[in-house]
């Protein structure tokens, strides 16, 4: 581990650490990016794990007792649910 990766780890950015690792293995795929481009892809690979992390704990704080999800909710007329109104 190099001095890079342990201050990402220091900053709690670890997701990004490792992103830094995948882009360190994947040279080729990765070389052509600027600077900013690969910093975005290590910032955005840090944000979207960290919403993943958050959803899971609010899912678990919840305690709902069921895992249902939005696509399979059914739409009969007897239910009163609009599919127009449940998008986002």
């Amino acid at each position: 581990m190099d001095h890079l990766n342990e201050q990402l780890k220091t900053l709690r950015m670890g997701h990004a650490a490792l992103a830094l690792d995948q882009q360190r293995e994947q040279l080729s795929t990765y070389a052509e990016l600027s600077f900013e481009e690969r910093l975005s892809l290590l910032l955005e690979c840090e944000l979207l794990n960290r919403d993943q992390t958050k959803i899971q704990r609010l899912k678990r704080q919840a305690k709902l007792r069921l895992n249902a999800q939005a696509s399979q909710l059914i739409y009969k007329e007897g239910r009163g649910l609009m599919r127009a109104k449940m998008s986002c």
